[in-house]
């Protein structure tokens, strides 16, 4: 197994991340780890909504899914669909923007540390890479 695969698997070190490899690389990294990669593709992408949808269809959020903050933060903490050791969310194409108002970046950014620090309670490693 890769050293950067045994890393994956680190509880301690998952956060987010701006991606330092190519996209493949992250991809066998994760699978060798036994880490579930979910990927958004937010090339385009502008606003709340949009940006909701783009992680919804990712994470293979349930069908009554709210499209809100709130129903995108209970479904990356709810994640049976996509059963796993530990997650990977990609996020490509991301501008620094992420095609969301500063105070919308801020509610992301809260979300997502807390989805890690959920994740990281039950044992499995959860990463964010903006890639």
């Amino acid at each position: 197994m890769d050293a950067w695969a045994e890393q994956l698997k680190q509880l301690e070190q998952a956060g987010s991340y701006r991606l330092a490899c190519t996209v493949d690389v992250l991809y066998d990294n994760a699978a060798q780890a036994g880490l579930t990669v979910m990927e958004a593709r937010l090339q385009g992408v502008k606003g709340k909504q949009n940006f909701i949808a783009a992680l919804a269809s990712a994470i293979k959020a349930r069908p009554e899914f709210g499209a809100n903050w709130d129903a995108l933060a209970d479904a990356l903490c709810d994640l049976t669909p996509v059963e796993a050791n530990g997650y990977v969310l990609l996020l490509r194409d991301a501008s620094d923007t992420l095609g969301l108002s500063a105070n919308d970046r801020d509610i992301v950014h809260d979300i997502l540390s807390d989805t890690v620090l959920f994740w990281r309670q039950r044992n499995k490693p959860c990463w964010i890479f903006y890639a």
